[in-house]
């Protein structure tokens, strides 16, 4: 008798994590960096039977635009998109210098944002930082457990007002939660309007603007302008009001300062430009000091490496974001993430009672 053999990553993908049916068609858009991963994926769209298309510009950072030909592929609304990149898929320059507005007035400096977000014509994989090992590691996990332990967390934050984080190594901050709602990168890209990140493995919500108070220490890895790395020395951050007032430590949280400062005159030296819309300098260079997210990792086969896309996955861990968030009301030209290990998550409720979902790394759920 034969054995069934295990799956190959792209396969997971493809066929379990976006379900890609028999003539869908699937854009893949990659860098010469991430090359045998997207040929891997382009074969197993096509062995689903479906339309595979693939494009490549150059490895991009946070910082720079996308390729003109890369938007227009994205605008083709494709039934999915696989941004598969060594860096960024990089900012669409068109749309932030006149943003997409949606039903409800709100605004999408992105046509990727819009259509996977508001318009629900696509779904879709993304990224940043993929490497082979990466692929070959982390994929492969039981996303029925993973979707179980998102579902289970997510409704821990319904009804939350705040939540606290505490670590030994010094991090001590409150961040309000009223009105947000926490989302999930849990696998199952399977419809439109639906995505995320392969790999996949996260609970993430974005603090109400203004509220986060205290002290985050970063001693596990950091988002930099120029990418990730494993931290050498923690990174202490003081949060006021919701902002960035402080950043101390050694040379890397000279460098986070250094990248940050960037950030506030990009935004404002963009505006000038025309390439904001007049008046959203001064509040993307404000966001560049906002906290964005909280995310806690539940991808069983990720640790912390120094690049993000999977630190942020690893179990015992949490992070913080510095920069725009997920609930469109902090736009910033940046999204530092920076991890927290072995951390305690409380949170608090409006009627006051509490829910422990980390005690010193350790998943209570």
């Amino acid at each position: 008798m034969f054995e069934k053999k295990e799956k190959t990553p792209a396969q997971t993908v493809v066929e379990d994590v976006c379900k890609i049916k028999k003539g869908e068609t699937a854009l893949i858009i990659a860098n010469p960096e991430t090359s045998a991963i997207a040929q891997d994926l382009f074969t197993a769209v096509r062995n689903a039977g479906a339309k595979p298309s693939l494009i490549y510009q150059a490895k991009k950072t946070s910082a720079d635009f996308a390729e003109e030909a890369v938007i227009g592929a994205i605008k083709s609304e494709p039934d999915v998109i696989f941004s598969v990149s060594a860096g960024k898929l990089g900012k669409d320059e068109k749309a932030i210098a006149s943003p997409y507005k949606g039903a409800d007035g709100k605004t999408y400096d992105s046509t990727f944002d819009y259509l996977l977000n508001e318009k629900k014509s696509v779904r879709a994989v993304w990224t940043p930082g993929l490497t082979e090992d990466m692929f070959a590691r982390t994929v492969n996990i039981s996303y029925k457990l993973l979707a179980q332990q998102c579902k289970k967390l997510c409704e821990k934050y319904r009804n939350a007002e705040r939540v606290r984080v505490t670590s030994a190594a010094g991090t001590d901050i409150t961040a309000g939660l009223k009105g947000r709602i926490a989302m999930a990168d849990d696998g199952d890209f399977s419809s439109p309007g639906k995505g995320g990140n392969i790999p996949a493995g996260e609970v993430f919500i974005s603090p109400a603007v203004g509220t986060c108070e205290g002290t985050i220490v970063f001693d596990g890895s950091m988002t930099f302008g120029d990418g990730d790395s494993v931290l050498k020395e923690p990174i202490c951050v003081k949060v006021e009001k919701g902002f960035v007032t402080e950043v101390t430590g050694g040379e890397e949280a000279k460098r986070l300062l250094k990248d940050i400062s960037q950030a506030e005159r990009d935004a404002v030296s963009m505006e000038n430009a025309g390439k904001l819309p007049a008046g959203q300098g001064a509040l993307y260079a404000r966001n560049a000091r906002n906290i964005g997210e909280l995310g806690i990792g539940l991808n069983p086969a990720a640790s912390i490496t120094g690049n993000m896309l999977e630190d942020e996955k690893a179990f015992r861990t949490c992070h913080f974001a510095i920069g725009e968030n997920y609930d469109g009301d902090a736009p910033s030209l940046i999204h530092f993430d920076g991890v927290v290990k072995e951390p305690t998550v409380v949170i608090t409720y409006q009627d006051g009672t509490e829910f422990t979902v980390l005690k010193e790394g350790d998943l209570q759920i």
